[in-house]
């Protein structure tokens, strides 16, 4: 059900993660403070917000099952502390169904600390990138299967993860499932991201008609025994479901806070009423 007002303020959590789940949460837990203190409502952080490396580096061999993951189990009380909807834009947890892999997995948690649903990356990423980054996710991750709109005082809200973005069928189903918010937490590599990462999240909105929001991991990650250093873009966005950029985090470690005008999302749907022209086709 739609809240009385249809003005809401969202934060972007901006991260410089690492592999040590401690320090992670340290530093979640003070930009979520920040985005809360300024007023968010929803605040969403990036992709695998407990722990990331360096590809290969056995990050996901600490997953740990939901039930028994301490990260998320103080993350549901700072929600509820803060009073504060907060989407864990993904967290490495062990697979319950492929205990030899991962689940990368978003969660979202309502004001009151209960978990109101969960997502698992669909997509994994797998890249031959210059300068020889290499990845294939599915080797530690186990993809999900299951479209996810979770409801909120604001409407449908569309979780999705990373390398589902390059994937627009997701999106329209997700829209066509009632899905006025789409949630896009990523860990972009620097080189796709310098191409793509604001052409592809604009796309996603306009083709939907509804706000896209993408909270990103940026810069280096990894520990000193790592091995070669993983980077991410950063950019966190924030774009208009008429496909324009109403905030951008650039670089750096930080809090975001943005205020959707939710009516919006109606108004670009009846400006291009794509959802009643679609045609059959082989």
């Amino acid at each position: 059900m739609m809240s009385e007002s249809k003005i809401l303020r969202v934060g972007l959590i901006q991260m410089q993660g690492g592999p040590e789940e401690s320090a992670n949460f340290k530093q979640a837990e003070a930009l979520i403070r920040e985005a809360a203190g300024k007023g968010a409502r929803l605040i969403l952080t990036p992709e695998v917000t407990n722990r990331i490396a360096a590809a290969g580096s056995g990050v996901s061999a600490l997953a740990k099952p939901e039930v028994e993951d301490g990260f998320l189990k103080a993350t549901r009380a700072l929600a509820e502390e803060l009073g504060v909807w907060l989407l864990l834009g993904s967290l490495m947890l062990k697979a319950e169904d492929d205990p030899s892999r991962a689940a990368n997995r978003s969660i979202l948690i309502d004001e009151f600390g209960e978990i109101r649903a969960r997502y698992d990356k669909i997509h994994t990423f797998r890249a031959d990138l210059p300068g020889g980054e290499t990845y294939d996710e599915a080797k530690r991750v186990r993809p999900g299967a299951k479209s996810v709109v979770a409801e909120t005082p604001w409407g449908g809200l569309g979780m999705t993860v990373c390398y589902d973005l390059r994937f627009p069928q997701l999106y329209r189903k997700l829209a066509a499932k009632g899905a006025r918010i789409l949630s896009i937490p990523a860990a972009f590599t620097v080189p796709t991201g310098k191409a793509h990462w604001r052409t592809l999240m604009q796309a996603r909105a306009i083709e939907t008609g509804a706000f896209v929001l993408a909270p990103a991991q940026w810069g280096e990650h990894g520990g000193a025994d790592s091995g070669t250093l993983r980077a991410s873009y950063g950019h966190s966005l924030a774009v208009g479901p008429w496909g324009e950029v109403l905030a951008d985090a650039g670089e750096g470690v930080s809090a975001t806070v943005v205020d959707l005008d939710l009516a919006a999302v109606d108004e670009a749907r009846r400006r291009i009423p794509a959802w009643g022209h679609e045609q059959p086709f082989d």
